[in-house]
């Protein structure tokens, strides 16, 4: 194994999730203000209203998908009766779906982004960036599991028993490098842009992810009350209200 095989799949991955962290401490103790999506609802919302769910579900199920394929090893899927043409199955069926919707979503929202003026014009270059580092761990993503998994191109390759077990050796320090270092292209392309998304995150509107609203399931309930007439105030009515002449000055009196 050469030193570059060593920084790709040993030195690199731990840069990125120092970068990951310690980026998402900085940035919410220095930017509390600057941690939201920038919302551009209120310039555009008929494109809005199909891609942001599609982008969100869609994602949502990518996400939930390589929790299981590269979280969960395969002896424990294999345990609870998971068998491996069940678990392809799964994969191939939902992840597509899963996948395919992110991609149209994700179209959908650049193109919005792009065409409407307000929301191009709120749009940062770092939003650019990170849209473009998406759109390649998206696509490489969804190019591996047609490729790979449906089209056969290259041979069969189980990612369970390679790029999952490099990925967990990473967070129990039991590295495994030789693994990325025979994996398909495809692969190891993926894996190197989700890193570099992970180093990115912090710095991007990507932190709205970690942005959930427990305070509101603690807060106190907001009581509204009707007017208080003996206060001197009169109840709302339709209508105009006459307004009375005005005085004339003194000096002015009509003989």
């Amino acid at each position: 194994m050469t030193a570059t095989d060593t920084f790709l799949w040993v030195v690199f991955p731990y840069v990125c999730l120092a970068f990951f962290v310690l980026g998402h401490v900085w940035r919410y103790r220095y930017d509390k203000f600057g941690w939201t999506t920038r919302s551009s609802q209120l310039y555009e919302s008929r494109l809005l209203r199909w891609a942001s769910p599609m982008f969100h579900f869609g994602i949502l199920f990518v996400f939930l998908g390589h929790v299981m394929g590269l979280g969960i090893p395969k002896s424990w899927t294999t345990a609870v009766g998971i068998t491996d043409a069940m678990y392809h199955f799964l994969a191939i069926s939902i992840g597509t779906v899963a996948g395919v919707c992110t991609v149209v979503g994700m179209v959908l929202l650049i193109y919005r982004r792009r065409t409407v003026g307000p929301v191009f014009s709120a749009t940062t270059r770092m939003d650019k960036f990170m849209y473009l580092v998406l759109a390649i761990v998206i696509v490489l993503g969804m190019w591996n599991t047609i490729a790979g998994s449906i089209l056969n191109l290259g041979g069969h390759y189980d990612y369970r028993d390679g790029v999952s077990v490099w990925f967990r050796g990473i967070f129990r320090l039991e590295l495994h490098p030789e693994l990325m270092v025979g994996a398909p292209i495809g692969f190891q392309l993926h894996g190197l842009a989700a890193m570099f998304l992970f180093a990115l995150w912090p710095f991007t509107r990507l932190v709205h992810v970690f942005s959930v609203p427990l305070g509101y399931l603690f807060r106190p309930y907001v009581v509204y009350r009707s007017r208080d007439r003996r206060l001197g105030t009169h109840p709302t009515r339709r209508g105009w209200d006459r307004v009375s002449a005005a005085p004339r000055p003194p000096g002015k009196q009509r003989r």
